[in-house]
């Protein structure tokens, strides 16, 4: 247990020393604000440029791997939709913006450092392929529905360009989707850009991970604290239950594969949860309060999933 221990605490230690910080003064909110922006516009997408960039891709892009992940994930996202509508009464839009919170989960803030803790860097591989095609989908399907679920939503066309928009002004999607070129086409990268590129991504997840804690300051649980915990149960419980059952027991896949949809899975809902809900004006103290409930959860459950998958390093 305290290997357990050892792998979760520093990632959540250093998250709230970034929450300690803001609350305490010490750090101002707007450095948090320019924090953000270098690590989600700069340093991130550098870590994932590199790694798909050096990917084996025939490798770790098993289809059962990512159905694994993505049922559980759309899952979730029925479930809390289905949740919000018949047990909270919410209108249809707000009812999407919840069940994105189920869907959305933090992977690269979070999951790729308790991965990397637990079963070291070389384990990662899989947890990027997870990651190359998570934000394109999870937009994709949250705003078609939440399009089509709303009463003042657009057409079709006017559907299609909204998650275009969303993917190309996407850093960490620009950064993923040049690290397929660099892949697929064979581009050699020169020596001088890849040094810079390793430094950038190296300050990636460490500052990533401070600033998450500051953000997190700004959130409160409100008296939407039910809705949050539905939300929790099924980003840190069902998902990666789901995760667990499909990659282990239905589709009997390697240890490696099985270790990174599952943790992948229970991770707590990201940020993006709640700037969705914002981008629509639906549902933003839901998603607020499940994104503060559920990541303090997490160091909990995270844990738990960690002792059921086993061989931690």
């Amino acid at each position: 247990m305290f290997g357990i221990l050892h792998v979760v605490l520093p990632v959540f230690l250093v998250t709230g020393a970034g929450y300690a910080a803001v609350r305490t003064g010490v750090f101002a909110p707007s450095a948090v604000d320019g924090l953000m922006v270098f690590t989600q516009t700069f340093a991130i997408p550098c870590l994932l440029f590199r790694a798909i960039a050096d990917l084996d891709l025939g490798a770790v892009f098993d289809p059962r791997l990512l159905l694994s992940f993505y049922t559980g994930a759309v899952t979730t996202f029925v479930l809390g939709i289905l949740g919000a509508r018949r047990i909270f009464g919410r209108r249809p839009g707000e009812a999407v913006a919840i069940g994105f919170c189920a869907l959305f989960s933090n992977l690269v803030l979070i999951g790729l450092p308790i991965m990397e803790r637990a079963y070291g860097v070389d384990a990662l591989a899989p947890s990027f392929a997870i990651i190359s095609i998570h934000a394109p989908f999870c937009y994709l399907l949250g705003i078609t529905v939440m399009e089509f679920a709303r009463a003042d939503g657009r057409g079709l066309v006017d559907t299609g360009r909204a998650v275009i928009r969303a993917m190309f002004r996407n850093a960490l999607m620009i950064g993923l989707a040049l690290g397929f070129v660099v892949n697929l086409g064979g581009i050699p990268v020169p020596a001088t850009l890849r040094v810079a590129v390793d430094m950038l991504a190296g300050a990636s997840l460490p500052a990533a991970l401070f600033g998450l804690g500051g953000i997190l300051t700004r959130y409160v649980i409100r008296a939407s604290l039910a809705e949050a915990g539905m939300i929790a149960a099924l980003s840190l419980l069902v998902h990666p239950a789901i995760a667990w059952m499909l990659a282990r027991q239905v589709f009997g896949l390697p240890e490696e594969f099985v270790r990174a949809a599952v943790l992948a899975a229970a991770m707590a809902p990201g940020v993006n949860t709640y700037v969705f809900a914002s981008m629509y004006g639906r549902a933003q103290a839901q998603a607020a309060s499940a994104v503060l409930l559920a990541t303090g959860l997490s160091i909990v459950t995270v844990s738990f999933w960690l002792v059921v998958l086993g061989g931690v390093l």
